[in-house]
């Protein structure tokens, strides 16, 4: 037992050494979306941003169409994904219907649906997310 006069134990020294410690994952800021926005030059397109994190269970990217540019129609067999309006107007196409497409809008893209996109006359830009594409599997013929 420690005398008044001895310092307390250090308890820290008797835990495990920091490189045996498990690490947690620790969110943070990855970009400011206006900056990112700020940067990007009026008639650019495609991905501004894009989630590039190791280990991560989400795909997420930040896209920018031009004023009138189109994404033509075509199917995510395998996904289901969300569409954000981040700035910007627009229209999405599906087989049953037209969504108007204007900031803060968000979309469920079920698998399987087939969508087509179409800017307005200020462009569109949307933040898509979805679940991490399984790698790249080299599959045996079909017999």
């Amino acid at each position: 037992m420690p005398s008044p006069q001895d310092p307390a134990p250090d308890l820290a020294a008797e835990s495990a050494p920091e490189s045996t410690l498990p690490s947690s994952p620790e969110p943070r800021t990855l970009a400011n979306l206006a900056s990112v926005l700020a940067d990007a030059r009026p008639d650019q397109r495609g991905a501004l941003w894009s989630l590039t994190e190791p280990g991560r269970q989400l795909d997420a990217n930040l896209v920018q169409l031009p004023a009138d540019a189109t994404v033509d129609a075509h199917v995510e067999p395998d996904l289901d994904v969300l569409l954000l309006v981040v700035s910007g107007n627009g229209r999405l196409t599906t087989d049953q219907a037209i969504h108007d497409l204007f900031p803060s809008t968000l979309l469920w893209l079920p698998k399987g649906s087939r969508r087509a996109l179409a800017a307005g006359p200020d462009g569109l830009v949307y933040l898509t997310t979805h679940r991490a594409r399984p790698g790249m599997q080299i599959r045996p013929p079909q017999t």
